[in-house]
């Protein structure tokens, strides 16, 4: 079976949210561990063949500053031709994070097969794009 990571940042349980949902769909079809983003770090990132990160927008539509963002600097240059999705909640704005954070994983050479954002906590409509996500990590 395939070997997934899902590393995520949640201040509030939207974000998650998101990842019990991937976690869950995954079940039984891959080999799934999921870490907090305080856990995780760039020699694991070899130990999977596919990665999800999830960090909700913050502050003026950023990746969370303290604990996420550094993790995720850390692992950029593993993550050339790495099975990658990206997810997270929000709760104003655009989705201006997610667009910046997907060039930014497609410039690192990530093979990016997905990404899905929502407003506040997961809905049926982002359950089911959540749902498309964790598949495609396969």
């Amino acid at each position: 079976m395939k070997r997934i990571a899902i590393v995520y940042y949640s201040a509030t349980g939207n974000t998650e949210a998101m990842a019990d949902i991937i976690k869950t769909t995954l079940q039984g079809k891959a080999d799934v561990d999921t870490f907090t983003c305080d856990n995780f770090s760039p020699e694991m990132v070899k130990d999977y063949e596919a990665i999800a990160f999830g960090c909700p927008a913050m502050g003026d539509e950023v990746l969370e500053e303290d604990s996420f963002e550094p993790m995720f600097t850390s692992v950029e240059p593993m993550l050339e031709k790495k099975t990658t999705a990206l997810f997270g909640s929000y709760g104003w704005g655009d989705g201006e994070w997610m667009r910046n954070w997907k060039e930014r994983a497609e410039n690192d050479g990530a093979v990016l097969v997905s990404s899905v954002i929502c407003q506040d906590a997961p809905d049926e409509v982002a359950k089911a794009e959540l749902e498309t996500l964790a598949n495609a990590l396969l």
